[in-house]
């Protein structure tokens, strides 16, 4: 069984959200699904300045079994991206929810982190996949 730290929000497309206190919030990919994504081999991210919305792609995590789209788990603006995954893209797969971050979003509307699952709500969701 992965990890899913209750004190992050989760998509059902496998994002993790943690609120930063101070409206923004760090985005990155759950354990679980790095684990079926594989070793990472590249992480192409949004721009900072980039506005996305809630539910629509935004990045891409390429790994040496596929690529897979990345979604915004909340609508705002990127304000922080993580550089280090440029030249060590692995580190989503050695500290998925740690170092391995992927962008960070200040929220449009802190009521959409009311759309998404808690840790037990994400953990039933990847039991019936």
């Amino acid at each position: 069984m992965s990890n899913i730290p209750s004190e992050l929000k989760y998509a059902s497309s496998h994002e993790w959200v943690r609120a930063e206190g101070d409206g923004t919030y760090t985005v990155g990919i759950t354990e679980h699904a790095q684990e079926l994504l594989g070793d990472m081999v590249f992480v192409e991210l949004p721009e900072v300045g980039d506005e996305v919305d809630a539910g629509e792609d935004c990045a891409v995590a390429e790994s040496v079994k596929a690529a897979s789209d990345i979604y915004a788990p909340i609508t705002g603006e990127v304000v922080a991206i993580n550089e280090d995954l440029e030249d060590a893209p692995e580190t989503v797969n050695n500290d998925a929810f740690g170092d391995g971050w992927l962008f960070r979003v200040k929220a449009s509307d802190e009521a959409e982190l009311g759309n998404l699952l808690d840790a037990e709500g994400y953990a039933n969701s990847i039991d019936e996949d």
